[in-house]
């Protein structure tokens, strides 16, 4: 640990050097840069569990310049896993944002977690990405977290490019990796290199398009790229790329109108121009009608600096992206999103914020267009990593770090006041008559939150600690959207909700070594869900007297099963009900929307939330001098009244379950995972391995990691994901109240 330090020690004073000195690079230099946003790239990377992504970004610092020694993460010491938990456990938990400059461009590279249940830091993330790296592993394909992190980036139409790692290893397939791309993600792969192996063993790289051999110095660690022009007195080598780049050229011209006509004018698809390839490439994936893909080993050092010419190439600058056209309404002035908090030990709360319009300045005031609510920027970073380097200014296309904001949260819009951002919403709307919702949604939150399958209470060690939990908890759910802190009204207890057991096991562990709290966890219980079989229609009256004053409620409301909209309060509009309807009031119609939240919270099984039901308000009639309060009780009540009448059910959460293992081991996994209710989807081969992918409840889940292992003698492995939620039979609901009920 305390090389570790001495490392990180030497690596932080290295930044303020390289950040004005890389390369021959002065200050000014560095400021021309910041205005040229076209060499911007805002850049994150995607990808499964364990395929790479921190090795390849570590890699990245190092070539740029911007450390001197690459970490490992089995070794605990790379720099953007910099949390304990990270490095002890060798997985990415949240996200890390890196600015560093390679060829005259400036990169803002986030490094994401690949275990699903961090996937709300992909989430934040993506919203604030141009372009994606997704990186595979070369022997397995494409693999379920890299399905979610495609469908994610496909979600906020973010053009991407993938790099097939670990291409160095025995059972690395190149061609199997396509296969599953396109077969898997539905994507147009135009592969621009194949490997280049000797007796099975990975030794470079042939660039398809320049028709190169790229080989990497391995006694300096890779920092030397020989190019080799590959020429016909290489007869089999020349004939195998000069194919290759016939067939890469061909399916680039049946995507890119410019190229295919060219190839037309010329009347060949030979000898076509490098650099009219690359430029077809470009516009192909800034379009997103296909994905580069590229190859290495970032272990063995084989491939990064093409993997970072390929960004430059490929992936957009911010002045590229169609998205940002939103922010114009700004005209030159300040619009910022955040995407990322984070709690420094020194600093206080830094957040993270993506700069589309204008420039933010150090100790200028912002105003948050979500909260509608002013705050000062005490202090303004560059970040890399948990390392941050203080600015004066940062500029429109880059990421800008702010220390001293309190009221902020992920997803809120900035700007330098209200009345800019007034005139820039009004202007949006004006050009808009016809989309008010699209308006109004892109100046809220832009945060898309995930519900949490797993809770269990967490209690303070002692009355004292109580404040110091809270505050504790405050600052992490700030930091972690996904993670759900409330008050049990019952049990008058703390109840943390998250996305799965790792999730809530690092919560835990966070506020022990952070924040000195030696915390109890309940037992870890799933987050069910409550729904109705039948439709039902019910009148309440209510009379209630207070002193003086009689509150009298007379509502007729209904409940429709398996209701899939948005809004929670329909309104019966029916001729015979529509005048009656039209004449309440807003303030009273939110006061029963008010009361239909709090009804649906808890149903009438197990008090869990009720979902898929739709909820039809259809006459109200109240008395003269009836408070809002009672009226929003008796819309609960009615509600209520009808849950218990309209046959509900228990929603129990399933899981997308993924198990990778050698083939022998089947028919015991297969047994076992019979007992759990799983129902499988899908067989297939992966090299000597087994990939079973199955739907299986989360109460059958618990402890699975252990029971795979003592299966397989530890060499399976498997990830699982939330898919749905489905009506548990009327046995396993039983049993399911029964114990948790305890009768």
């Amino acid at each position: 640990m305390l090389k570790n330090n001495l490392l990180r020690t030497s690596w932080c004073k290295l930044r303020t050097r390289y950040m004005h000195k890389n390369a021959s690079i002065s200050k000014e230099e560095l400021k021309d840069k910041e205005c040229n946003v076209a060499k911007i790239r805002n850049i994150g990377i995607l990808a499964h569990i364990d395929a790479g992504k921190t090795t390849t970004t570590e890699r990245m610092l190092f070539y740029s310049g911007l450390i001197r020694n690459m970490g490992e993460v089995h070794h605990g010491n790379t720099v953007t896993d910099y949390m304990e938990q990270e490095r002890q456990r060798g997985i990415t938990i949240t996200s890390a944002a890196v600015t560093f400059n390679w060829k005259d461009y400036r990169f803002n590279l986030i490094d994401t977690p690949g275990h699903i249940d961090f996937t709300m830091e992909v989430e934040q993330t993506l919203q604030i990405l141009d372009g994606a790296i997704i990186v595979l592993d070369g022997s397995a394909g494409v693999e379920a977290q890299t399905l979610t992190v495609s469908r994610q980036a496909d979600r906020y139409n973010i053009p991407r490019i993938i790099y097939i790692n670990k291409m160095d290893r025995a059972d690395a397939d190149f061609d199997m990796s396509l296969q599953s791309i396109e077969s898997k993600l539905n994507i147009e792969t135009l592969p621009i290199q194949i490997p280049m192996k000797e007796a099975g063993v990975l030794k470079g790289i042939i660039d398809v398009i320049t028709m190169e051999k790229l080989t990497f110095d391995e006694k300096h660690q890779g920092i030397n790229l020989i190019k080799t022009k590959i020429t016909e007195n290489d007869k089999r080598l020349w004939d195998i790329v000069s194919e290759k780049r016939r067939i890469l050229t061909d399916r680039l011209s049946g995507l890119d109108d410019k190229l295919a006509d060219i190839i037309i004018e010329q009347e060949s698809l030979e000898n076509v121009q490098s650099q009219i390839l690359v430029d077809s490439l470009r516009r192909i994936t800034i379009s997103k009608k296909g994905v580069p893909v590229i190859l290495g080993s970032s272990y063995k050092n084989i491939g990064v600096q093409p993997l970072m010419d390929s960004v430059i190439l490929y992936l957009p600058s911010p002045a590229n992206i169609k998205h940002l056209n939103p922010y114009k309404y700004f005209d030159n002035n300040l619009a910022a999103r955040v995407f990322k908090i984070v709690h420094d030990k020194q600093r206080g709360p830094i957040t993270f914020f993506r700069i589309y319009s204008g420039s933010m300045k150090k100790g200028q005031k912002l105003y948050n267009m979500t909260r509608e609510q002013s705050e000062q920027c005490t202090r303004l970073y560059i970040a890399c990593a948990d390392d941050y380097e203080e600015v004066a200014e940062v500029r429109l296309g880059n990421i800008a770090a702010v220390g001293g904001l309190k009221s902020t949260i992920t997803g809120d819009l900035v700007t330098t006041s209200m009345s800019i951002g007034s005139r820039a919403k009004n202007t949006m709307l004006k050009e808009n008559l016809n989309r008010p919702d699209y308006v109004n949604n892109f100046f809220a939150s832009g945060a898309n939150l995930l519900d949490p399958v797993f809770f269990c209470s967490i209690e303070p060690p002692s009355l004292s600690a109580q404040s110091a939990l809270e505050t504790a908890l405050e600052e992490l759910q700030r930091e972690d959207p996904s993670l759900r802190v409330r008050n049990d009204p019952e049990t008058e207890q703390i109840v943390l909700a998250g996305m799965g057991e790792l999730h809530i096991e690092i919560i835990k562990e966070r506020i022990k070594k952070e924040y000195k709290i030696d915390v109890d966890l309940g037992p870890l219980q799933i987050a069910y869900k409550e729904t109705i079989q039948d439709a039902v229609k019910d009148t309440l009256i209510m009379e209630h007297r207070i002193g003086q004053t009689s509150h009298q409620v007379n509502i007729t409301m209904s409940l429709t099963p398996n209701y899939e909209g948005n809004k929670k309060l329909l309104l019966d509009r029916s001729p015979e009900n529509a005048s009656n309807i039209n004449s309440i009031h807003p303030r009273v119609l939110n006061a029963i929307k008010n009361g239909v939240d709090s009804a649906l919270l808890h149903g009438t099984k197990l008090s869990c939330p009720v979902i898929n039901v739709g909820v039809k308000l259809h006459r109200l009639e109240i008395g003269r001098n009836t408070s809002d309060t009672i009226v929003s009780a008796a819309a609960s009540q009615c509600i209520r009244k009808l849950l218990q009448s309209g046959n509900s059910m228990l929603l129990e959460p399933i899981m997308q379950l993924e198990i990778v293992a050698s083939e022998e081991y089947f028919p015991s996994i297969n047994a076992d995972l019979a007992r759990r209710r799983a129902e499988i989807q899908q067989i297939d081969m992966r090299g000597n391995n087994k990939v079973i992918k199955t739907l299986t409840p989360l109460s059958e889940l618990l402890g699975y990691s252990t029971t795979l292992r003592i299966i397989t003698s530890g060499t399976a492995t498997f990830s699982m994901e939330f898919s749905h939620y489905q009506p548990m039979i009327a046995v396993v609901e039983d049993k399911t109240i029964e114990k948790l009920k305890g009768f």
